[in-house]
């Protein structure tokens, strides 16, 4: 598959242009997705119905199933009755993890639907008619980047990975090339789930085990806010600092208002899933092309370029 480019654009002016009266089949499309477990999730779940309820209004002629699972089990469930019941011509699926779900979605693309899959990746390529996803080796390696440019000296840190799927691979195998060469030295590892609450128990554990740490990748908003509290109740506020990634928005506050402990983060925007939903109904309503890769940058957020991001009535 290509790489897309310029997906976007065409996906606003094609929803803008067509006519909603298109004389066309009714269409259904599944969307599956996880439940808002955490921060960035409840900005995605948002997204997605946001983008639902404007597409059935401007595409009569297009319904959609939208299920939300807290597991994966849930979510393979999900997606058969999606299959069984509701005879999906499409699916855009964003994978709770993604091993357990590629078997499920292979049989869906086996029975000739289109499938949309969305930022985690399956566990086997050549699946999807269509990959969303925001730049994953690049949010790595923007953060790897800023850890350099923070430490030139080099310096022991702490890592607390996402949960297991083809995404956070990406992410962590990115950031540790790219802080290759520079004396800084990872000194602990663990996944927090992008869970708040596993991401509390994982710095904790750190903590006690490690007298010196500079600073500390969280790799996303959510577990930045439990990696923050644990170092608060440690009493070691002076001693590190924290990247997160994602754009919550109270981070971006605080980066934006100079917080030497959160001096910056790295773009991940939740409406990915959005774009992904728009794109699909594009396949039915227009001619124009949507198989391939869309793939989203990644950007640093500082101090000076924080107020661009910061949308305080977002949901993340």
């Amino acid at each position: 598959m290509g790489v897309v480019k310029a997906f976007r654009a065409l996906a606003v002016a094609a929803v803008l242009a067509a006519p909603a009266a298109q004389a066309q089949d009714s269409k259904v499309i599944g969307v599956s997705i996880p439940a808002a477990t955490h921060g960035w999730a409840g900005g995605m779940n948002y997204h997605a119905q946001e983008a639902v309820k404007r597409l059935e209004k401007t595409y009569p002629q297009l319904k959609f199933v939208l299920a939300t699972a807290g597991d994966p089990a849930k979510q393979v469930s999900d997606i058969e009755d999606m299959m069984a019941t509701r005879n999906i011509d499409a699916l855009v699926v964003l994978p709770f993890e993604s091993a357990p779900l590629t078997g499920p979605v292979k049989r869906v693309a086996e029975a000739g639907k289109w499938v949309t899959v969305v930022d985690r990746g399956l566990a086997e390529e050549g699946i999807e008619d269509l990959y969303v996803a925001g730049d994953n080796p690049g949010f790595g390696r923007v953060a790897g980047e800023f850890f350099r440019e923070r430490l030139p000296n080099g310096g022991k840190i702490v890592v607390l990975r996402g949960i297991p799927t083809t995404i956070d691979n990406e992410r962590v195998e990115a950031f540790q090339k790219a802080i290759e060469g520079s004396g800084i030295e990872i000194i602990g590892m663990e996944h927090g789930n992008w869970n708040r609450d596993n991401a509390f128990t994982v710095m904790q554990d750190f903590l006690s085990k490690h007298p010196k740490i500079d600073a500390v990748w969280a790799s996303d908003d959510d577990m930045a806010v439990g990696v923050l509290e644990a170092i608060n109740q440690a009493g070691r506020q002076d001693e590190m600092w924290v990247l997160g990634g994602a754009g919550m928005k109270e981070m971006i506050k605080r980066v934006m208002d100079g917080d030497t402990r959160v001096p910056a983060n790295v773009t991940y925007p939740p409406s990915m899933i959005a774009t992904a939903i728009e794109i699909t109904a594009l396949r039915f309503v227009s001619n124009a092309p949507v198989s391939g890769r869309f793939v989203i940058g990644s950007e640093l957020i500082t101090k000076d370029n924080a107020k661009d991001f910061y949308f305080p009535d977002s949901p993340f």
